[in-house]
């Protein structure tokens, strides 16, 4: 009799255990703890989603830099590919080609007044290098015959420019006389008495460049 009143006793007990409070509340902290291990197992776990925002945030960051890298490109201007002369930056009322800048005189005088006007300016009477130049100095001998560089000390002499330097008969010089102008297509020597126009030319000092215009 003793021993099944003490099993009833005990089977009393364990029932009033799991209706107090404090088994309830471990029953609730039970529930939780299985509620955060289902997250942690679960596709849309913390770690996931961090993962997809962050490779949201790379996606955006590269359409971001394209559309800037593509907007650069529609507003970079056009090179121009097509190869032409051109006349280098010079002082007002001078004239720039290819590496050096001409006057143009709208005065006359002889030779040796022209010569000494040029060098008031840092140039000398023109030179030419080559045949464009001389091409594009005839534009002036098209409308006046100028005074240019050459010059020599007698017939027997050979000609030379103003700094010196032996001419090339690029074009030969017509004439017996000491002091040479261009007219037209030709070199014609003269007289130093005789008043002309003249042109004078001096290497370029600036670096920048422009388009040749149609005239001058």
């Amino acid at each position: 009799m003793k021993a099944a009143k003490d099993e009833e006793a005990s089977m009393g007990m364990l029932e009033t255990d799991f209706t107090t409070p404090d088994c309830l509340q471990e029953v609730e902290i039970g529930k939780k703890l299985q509620e955060i291990c289902l997250r942690i197992i679960s596709p849309e776990s913390p770690a996931k989603l961090y993962c997809s925002y962050a490779l949201n945030i790379i996606l955006t960051a590269a359409v971001i830099a394209l559309s800037v890298a593509l907007s650069s490109v529609r507003t970079e201007k056009p090179v121009i590919s097509t190869p032409g002369p051109c006349y280098a930056t010079c002082p007002n009322d001078w004239i720039g080609f290819g590496s050096k800048c001409f006057y143009f005189s709208e005065d006359m005088g002889n030779w040796t007044f022209s010569q000494t006007s040029c060098m008031a300016q840092g140039a000398q009477l023109a030179q030419f290098d080559s045949l464009e130049e001389l091409n594009f100095l005839k534009r002036c001998a098209s409308v006046s015959d100028c005074w240019i560089g050459l010059w020599r000390e007698s017939k027997q002499h050979p000609w030379k420019w103003t700094d010196n330097t032996e001419y090339n008969n690029l074009v030969p010089v017509e004439g017996e006389e000491k002091h040479a102008y261009l007219i037209g297509s030709r070199i014609i020597s003269s007289k130093d008495s005789l008043k002309r126009r003249w042109v004078c030319s001096k290497s370029n000092s600036y670096t920048s460049q422009y388009s040749v215009p149609g005239s001058f």
